[in-house]
């Protein structure tokens, strides 16, 4: 990308001028290529006939689908189907100008293709191509079909979520999908500044599984340290305690008292400093190893008032806690509005519809509080063979 100088040009997206050829589709690629997008670039979606299967999913707003419209907006939409000869070279002509190719598919249909690295590099030796996949381009579980619960299951992360003797619990959200689709973001951008330095492409290679295993956090060191399998607590936090949800009169609250210091002022905030003096709460190590007896002591207190009431006061104190908010709670909390994370996806005057924002905010870079809409399938096509100077 050029140097800016003026005022003007330090408003541009930073990633204003970057074009990227989507070959994503439902969530881990297509969560990436939108980051992408709202970043600035120009994200050219490659459909098949049918489109993005996430097209069908619901809820639907006035025919639009909000799930599609929530991960796609910002795009342009061609159809190619890269079976025929006529739409591959079509593609392989976008490839030429690109500087980024992002895809999903399971390892190999690229190859069958006869979309190979060694091709593409060959037409665009600066293009930066990202797969992301569930286990991979290697390995003995690269060809196997992976979706997010899938992932969940087989990498750990189910065995820590939720309370022991009790069903596994999924993670609320696709995480597996959109971690991945984080990670691939982030090998993308790395992949574009060694371009800068060497002028060449690379191809970078994501899988599900490996995403899930990088965000184990300490239960990889726990387990190798104590040589035990680490277990299911609930809300509650490995290492430190208290550090957990606490039952009140109407509600649960978060406390995290994450040392010695904040739990002083915690039992100072309940008005209970004879918590604080009993000799199995005297360290961090003490209160761990007598957690259920603490937690049982802090309710016993909690109970008395409601949620809003404990909130207040502990939060006078110095010590962070929240009330327990659901997703309208959290989509209305005044501190998210202030941060424009709730955006509109204008399709027309009449037709809106609220999705996350981009959480990540520059200094020279207008965060705007609407989004392009996510396109229908092939509304594109003229413009793109136009720009790219390509005949059908």
């Amino acid at each position: 990308m050029a140097k800016t100088n003026s005022k003007k040009n330090n408003l541009i997206a930073p990633l204003k001028g970057l074009t990227v050829i989507d070959l994503t589709r439902v969530l881990a690629g297509p969560y990436s290529t939108m980051q992408l997008a709202d970043l600035g670039a120009r994200v050219i979606k490659v459909e098949s006939i049918n489109g993005d299967d996430s097209r069908q999913f619901g809820p639907f707003y006035k025919n639009i689908s909000t799930y599609f419209t929530s991960l796609n907006r910002g795009k342009e939409s061609i159809h190619l189907n890269l079976k025929e000869k006529q739409d591959l070279n079509i593609f392989l002509k976008l490839i030429k100008n690109a500087d980024i190719l992002v895809e999903n598919f399971r390892p190999g249909t690229m190859e069958k293709l006869g979309l190979k690295k060694r091709k593409l590099f060959g037409i665009n030796p600066r293009l930066i191509y990202a797969s992301c996949s569930g286990f991979g381009q290697t390995g003995k579980l690269s060809t196997k079909p992976a979706y997010d619960l899938i992932v969940q299951a087989l990498g750990g992360i189910m065995s820590l979520t939720g309370y022991e003797n009790q069903d596994p619990v999924r993670v609320g959200t696709s995480i597996g999908d959109i971690t991945a689709g984080l990670f691939t973001t982030i090998g993308i951008q790395s992949a574009l500044i060694k371009r800068n330095i060497t002028n060449k492409g690379c191809h970078i290679d994501i899988s599900m599984l490996d995403c899930q295993v990088a965000i184990l956090e300490n239960a990889v060191s726990r387990y190798f340290c104590d040589k035990k399998v680490p277990k299911k607590l609930g809300s509650r936090h490995p290492s430190i305690a208290p550090f957990e949800c606490f039952k009140c009169k109407d509600n649960y609250i978060a406390i995290a008292a994450g040392n010695n210091i904040l739990f002083k002022k915690l039992c100072l905030a309940l008005s209970n400093k004879n918590l604080q003096e009993l000799s199995i709460f005297k360290t961090n190590d003490l209160r761990l190893k007598n957690v259920v007896k603490l937690k049982e002591m802090l309710e016993k207190i909690l109970m008395k008032k409601k949620s809003e009431y404990w909130v207040k006061k502990i939060s006078a104190h110095g010590v962070p806690v929240s009330k327990l908010n659901n997703i309208k709670e959290i989509l209305g909390h005044p501190q998210i509005l202030d941060r424009n994370m709730i955006v509109d996806v204008k399709f027309n005057k009449n037709t809106k519809i609220k999705v996350s924002g981009n959480p990540i905010k520059f200094s020279n870079f207008k965060d705007a509080r609407y989004r392009k809409p996510a396109p229908s399938l092939d509304q594109d096509r003229k413009k793109i063979l136009n720009d790219f100077k390509i005949k059908e």
